[in-house]
């Protein structure tokens, strides 16, 4: 039988906060440890970038038990130590933290109740993640809701909660958004040939996951209010 241990021994005031604690809602990873329940919301204030440590984060103190647990014998603690080490200073979905656990040999029923636990007390929460990337990722690189739903995927999200966090994005606030790029990009593009800005323009756009409409449009706009002649610009790719 999996030995359990103590919680409040893995998940201290050290441990760094991630989506589904206090600034998501939730609980705190002390609080957590002692089953105060799982977090109680998803949308809110605004949460910090994805790989920047918090402030309180555990430094050498969380480190170093990490480590220790990592080279017990005991199948669980290993896991428990190597969460805890994954989770410091950057979030990480279940599926994230099941495919570490695989690749350092962890047997799939622990990994199984390991990972069940830390979701239990809030530390692993997806639902909390897919809000948080939406938030960094749109506002603060510009992407689309195509990108920010495939780089989703590629965190092992499930395709439902996709659908229902990067659905809060609407269309305005998406068109919003891509007008900004433009008119933060439109002078740099100042010099070159009409066609050229387009293409430029309109390609930035695309690799940000926006539609090729969207895209022609939100350039076409920005150059006519510049006093660009767009009448002649075609519709072929970029």
């Amino acid at each position: 039988m999996t030995r359990r241990t103590d919680w409040a021994e893995h998940a201290h005031p050290g441990t760094p906060r991630e989506p589904g604690s206090r600034e998501d809602g939730g609980l705190s990873p002390d609080r957590a440890a002692d089953g105060e329940g799982a977090p109680r919301g998803r949308r809110g204030r605004r949460r910090r970038g994805f790989g920047e440590p918090s402030a309180q984060d555990g430094g050498t103190s969380s480190s170093s038990r990490a480590e220790e647990g990592e080279s017990s014998g005991d199948p669980a603690e290993r896991a428990r130590a190597i969460c805890l080490r994954l989770l410091t200073g950057t979030p990480r979905t279940r599926k994230q933290l099941a495919d570490a656990l695989r690749k350092r040999e962890i047997p799939d029923d622990v990994a199984e109740e390991v990972l069940s636990r830390f979701e239990e007390v809030g530390l692993i929460n997806d639902s909390a993640f897919a809000d948080a990337w939406v938030e960094s990722r749109h506002h603060g690189r510009g992407l689309a809701r195509r990108a920010l739903a495939r780089e989703l995927r590629t965190k092992g999200v499930d395709s439902e909660l996709i659908d229902e966090t990067v659905g809060q994005l609407d269309s305005e606030q998406e068109e919003a958004t891509a007008r900004e790029l433009v008119a933060r990009k439109l002078r740099s593009t100042r010099g070159l040939d009409r066609d050229k800005r387009l293409r430029r323009l309109a390609g930035m756009l695309a690799r940000k996951g926006y539609s090729e409409g969207m895209a022609l449009r939100m350039v076409r706009q920005a150059l006519e209010e510049e006093g660009e002649d767009t009448e002649s610009l075609g519709d072929g790719e970029y």
